[in-house]
């Protein structure tokens, strides 16, 4: 985006929710320098003073801004660390590469678990495993993966769906494949015109379709 004649880099912020009826909508969009913070917690705030109450569970990666403004705006609500995101961070930690498809599967093993109390007796497992060949590994899992098991709070019919932020990587690929045109925008109005455009007709879509969370599951 050209900003005072100087081409700068910038976020977009995007929130998507399941409302009552169990289909999804566009929360709202916002642009902003970066993912700081205060950008998040502005962001959040207009969310509310829109009218957005009543939020059981946010799902979303880790990113510090974004973690830092929800435990301002939303405390209290119950959060859902993506866990496609997290088996990524995780990798960082294996030691070996022979080690990684094993790390894998032991923590999809972990989140297939059927209920909360199962799923940290298999972390503690899993942490007893990689003690010795793997200690920083063994620290991060029991220090990370309980963020990842909230959704084992929600009907077993809606785990699939809230346990990664994958609903909304695949929003902001469209977002992606719709802007990429552009190039460079000339302000930041003229980006917010367009992605706005483009969520507006994808949110009508999601309208028409089947809900996305049959809300009668258990």
């Amino acid at each position: 985006m050209r900003i005072d004649g100087t081409v700068v880099s910038c976020a977009l912020l995007t929130a998507i929710g399941v409302g009552p009826d169990g289909k999804r909508s566009i929360l709202g969009c916002s642009v902003a320098l970066s993912e700081a913070e205060v950008h998040w917690r502005q962001f959040l705030e207009s969310l509310r003073a829109r009218g957005m109450l009543g939020v059981a569970l946010v799902v979303s990666d880790d990113h510090s801004g974004l973690r830092a403004a929800r435990e301002a705006v939303l405390p209290g609500v119950p959060w859902q660390r993506c866990q496609f995101h997290v088996m990524q961070n995780a990798m960082a930690h294996v030691p070996k590469m022979a080690m990684k498809a094993e790390v894998a599967a032991d923590l999809r093993r972990v989140f297939d678990a059927d209920d909360s109390a199962e799923a940290h007796r298999r972390i503690q497992d899993v942490v007893a495993r990689y003690r010795k060949a793997a200690p920083q590994l063994a620290d991060w899992i029991e220090a990370n993966l309980p963020e990842a098991l909230t959704v084992l709070r929600v009907p077993a019919g809606h785990r699939r769906r809230l346990r990664t932020t994958n609903g909304l990587e695949r929003l902001n690929k469209e977002i992606k494949r719709r802007t990429r045109v552009a190039t460079i925008f000339p302000n930041e109005a003229s980006l917010l015109r367009l992605a706005s455009a483009v969520l507006s007709e994808i949110s009508d879509d999601w309208e028409t379709e089947r809900a996305y969370l049959t809300m009668e599951a258990r």
